[in-house]
């Protein structure tokens, strides 16, 4: 089965491309996190999980 592009090649333009930091990311205040798990467990009753529309 022929493989699509060649293994010589993987890679090659991530390892060109200049690495750029990541912004600093900072948690929410506690009152505030508790207010929208508030807001999404109570309000809209989602449950937790990824499969919650169900």
């Amino acid at each position: 089965m022929p493989t699509h592009g060649s293994l010589t090649k993987a890679g090659k333009v991530r390892s060109q491309t200049p690495k750029i930091p990541g912004r600093p990311r900072r948690s929410k205040v506690p009152k505030v996190r508790a207010r929208l798990t508030y807001y999404k467990r109570y309000i809209l009753k989602r449950k937790a999980g990824q499969n919650w529309i169900s």
